[in-house]
């Protein structure tokens, strides 16, 4: 008897993502309009109607605006007309504050008048009854008609800072956010995204664009993030959202970011059962298996945060520092507890807190004689009383190793603004001799003082675990988008799926045919059948159930194993299938399954695939047992994807090290175990819409250099496909 082997091929052909680019021009009269129009504008401050126009004439827009107001003369110093027909020139944008009633009317008459794009105020459509969901979607077909892009219904609007434009009745564009941002937004909530602009104005962020996109009958936020990916002023993307419409483009316009070096943060909501169908309540979209968008966005380069302050924090470091080059950090403390929680937190976070050679701690105790001096360095509080010395200390520390990270904790020692800008002074002076490191300080620090570290390239933190955490974040997130994207397998080609359930004998020859390694197994009909197939295949051998509506064979005694002579194999034969009658009378029987005894010494594992309703196929991994049973230890990946993909997936479970060999076990080949990964995901990506499950389980893994089978599997029918 032999075994399986699996051949490891050349990392697969490329194909390039989805031919159709995401149509980011399209949203240029959204977001750089040369005129907007306000229907249902307001002469009464704090109106809906009334928040853009004020905002308009705050932010200086450059171009025209019209307020539609039939009983005023004047809005907010801009000449009204009554009604859109009376807009004297050709328009771009149309902000729409009327109720939903009037919505679809005022589109076609702004439509009639050249715009291009349309901002919908109004609430009242999908997100609160089936006649709405109608009413949005006619909104979209009108869209599509007329080449028309909508932010909205049910939207707060949009933001281009630099641009004088902010056509939202968000209230927090006051006071002004000054040019020159780094931060694009993108959130589904329009709520959230005034939050964040509350958010922005207290800790002195600005925004390049800001973009709420509501209940998506047009613009989605894929087409935000591409927009995003592409304007040459937006340093970070953080997106807000509930759920995707459509898996595909969300990927696409993740890839682009990816492509342009952006780091994108999203703060995907809807974890839990309950959260995802408030999700899919509030904005009427498809939510998805949460771990699928959690692997979904990894694997497209950006970064998941898990909290709103994890979130921002992002944000404001991709916005006012650098990003780490590497996982080395110095720890500058003035209190020796707070080294050791700093340390800590680098440690969980994959940071390294390199220790310093004995000739510098000698240097450093020369300067403070009970200074901590390894890393984290207790420099004490009395040298923020001796400046000079602190700056001598720090320079010892950074010439040691090239760290990518610099975090200084401060205590209460700034929290008056003249001392906080001496030791300010200190860290600008690092900063300009260390002009690529990622530099965090933490403690208290008066505002002005903030925004002068700030202007230096220093980040301001209250909290040293978070300025510690923030680097480590960062640094993922970095060399996320430093690496070259994994090559893409190209789909394998469709097959003939039977439309009736599967039983493992056609379920496995259906994978081998698609490449992944299955023994050389026989169906027989009879016991006597049974022990034939048993003697070509050679002793001793496994004899199990065929049945596609027997799953769980070993639960009604369907499997009979190491069986060495041809009348065991007749005995064992008979006795599975008179099991299999008793247990399951309805069941459809075909035979038992004769298949070679594996020998011992490997891994079992767990290969799987389902179809997400938002982004298709996904590959998942685990090993076998308790771990994926009970602790979930699985990866995801979005079919179809490369060897390098494959590896990563199998490096990243936490049961990992089974596969490098413990306790005196040879590491196991998981060449063979990737190169089957990849043979999968292309097997699903060909057959998505054949497909609702597949499950090889066990996939055994022999030890480095002799392979890995397939020992059982199901593959289930598309929905509709299986025969009634």
């Amino acid at each position: 008897m032999s075994v399986p082997r699996a051949a490891v091929p050349a990392e697969p052909r490329s194909v390039p993502p989805a031919t159709t680019a995401i149509d980011t021009a399209s949203l240029k009269p959204l977001l750089e309009p040369r005129s907007v129009a306000i229907v249902g504008a307001s002469t009464v401050p704090g109106k809906i109607g009334a928040i853009p126009v004020a905002m308009l004439r705050e932010y200086a827009f450059p171009g025209e605006v019209f307020p539609v107001n039939p009983k005023a003369d004047e809005v907010f110093g801009y000449r009204a007309v009554p009604d859109i027909a009376s807009i004297p020139s050709a328009i771009d944008l149309a902000v729409i504050a009327i109720p939903a009633p009037g919505v679809m009317a005022a589109l076609e008459s702004c439509a009639d008048k050249g715009a291009k794009a349309a901002v919908v105020f109004s609430s009242g459509f999908a997100e609160v009854s089936e006649e709405g969901r109608a009413a949005q979607q006619k909104l979209a077909e009108f869209a599509r008609a007329r080449g028309l892009r909508i932010i909205g219904p049910n939207a707060l609007g949009v933001a281009n800072i630099d641009a004088g434009l902010v056509a939202s009745f968000c209230p927090f564009f006051k006071p002004r956010f000054a040019p020159g941002g780094a931060v694009g937004l993108v959130s589904q909530s329009g709520a959230f995204g005034g939050y964040v602009a509350n958010l922005a104005q207290d800790r002195g962020l600005s925004f390049t664009k800001w973009i709420t996109t509501g209940n998506e009958a047009d613009v989605e936020v894929a087409d935000g993030i591409a927009y995003l990916a592409q304007d040459p002023a937006t340093r970070v993307i953080l997106v807000y959202m509930e759920g995707a419409r459509n898996g595909a483009r969300l990927v696409q316009a993740l890839e682009m970011a990816r492509a342009a070096g952006k780091p994108v943060v999203v703060l995907k909501v809807g974890r839990t059962a309950v959260g995802a169908e408030a999700a899919a309540s509030h904005t009427a979209s498809l939510a998805g298996a949460d771990a699928v968008y959690e692997a979904v966005i990894a694997q497209c380069g950006a970064y998941r945060a898990s909290s709103i302050a994890e979130w921002f924090d992002l944000g404001y470091a991709f916005a006012f520092g650098k990003a780490p080059k590497n996982n080395a950090i110095a720890l500058v403390t003035v209190s020796g507890g707070v080294g050791v929680m700093m340390a800590d937190e680098a440690e969980t976070g994959g940071l390294d807190t390199v220790p310093l050679s004995a000739a510098a701690q000698d240097r450093i105790r020369e300067i403070v004689p009970f200074a901590g001096a390894r890393n984290p360095v207790d420099v004490t509080g009395q040298m923020l009383g001796d400046l000079a010395g602190f700056e001598q200390m720090v320079e010892v520390v950074l010439a040691e190793h090239p760290f990518g990270s610099i975090v200084g904790f401060n205590a209460g020692a700034g929290h008056k603004e003249e001392n906080g800008f001496r030791i300010q002074k200190v860290w600008e002076t690092v900063r300009a001799r260390h002009p690529d490191a990622y530099i965090a300080i933490s403690g208290a620090t008066p505002p002005a003082v903030q925004r002068a570290y700030e202007a230096a390239g220093c980040l301001v933190f209250t909290a040293p675990d978070t300025a510690v955490a923030t680097a480590a974040r960062m640094a993922r997130l970095a060399a996320r988008l430093a690496e070259a994207p994994s090559p893409i397998a190209a789909p394998g080609a469709p097959a003939d799926i039977p439309a009736h359930a599967l039983n493992e004998h056609e379920a496995l020859e259906l994978l081998k045919s698609a490449g992944l390694p299955a023994p050389d197994v026989r169906v027989a009909a009879t016991p006597e059948a049974a022990a034939r197939a048993a003697e070509e295949i050679g002793f001793p051998v496994v004899v199990k159930i065929l049945s596609p509506d027997i799953l769980h064979k070993s639960d009604i005694g369907g499997v009979a194993l190491n069986l060495a002579t041809a009348q065991a194999v007749r005995e064992a034969a008979a006795t599975v299938l008179e099991r299999a009658r008793a247990a399951a009378p309805d069941a459809r029987l075909d035979g038992v399954l004769v298949a070679p005894m594996m020998p011992k010494g490997g891994v079992e594992t767990i290969l799987g695939v389902t179809v997400d309703p938002v982004f298709g196929p996904m590959v998942m991994f685990g090993l076998g047992g308790v771990l994926v049973e009970v602790m979930g230890d699985v990866a995801l990946r979005r079919a179809p994807f490369g060897l390098k993909e494959a590896r990563a997936m199998i490096g990243e479970i936490r049961g990992a090290k089974v596969l490098e060999g413990v306790r005196g076990t040879p590491p196991a080949d998981t060449e063979a175990l990737a190169a089957a990964l990849v043979a999968l995901s292309r097997f699903a990506a060909a057959n998505a819409d054949r497909i609702e499950s597949i499950d090889v389980n066990p996939f055994l893994v022999f030890p480095k250099g002799r392979g890995a089978v397939a020992l059982d599997a199901v593959i289930v029918p598309a929905a509709g496909r299986a025969a009634s």
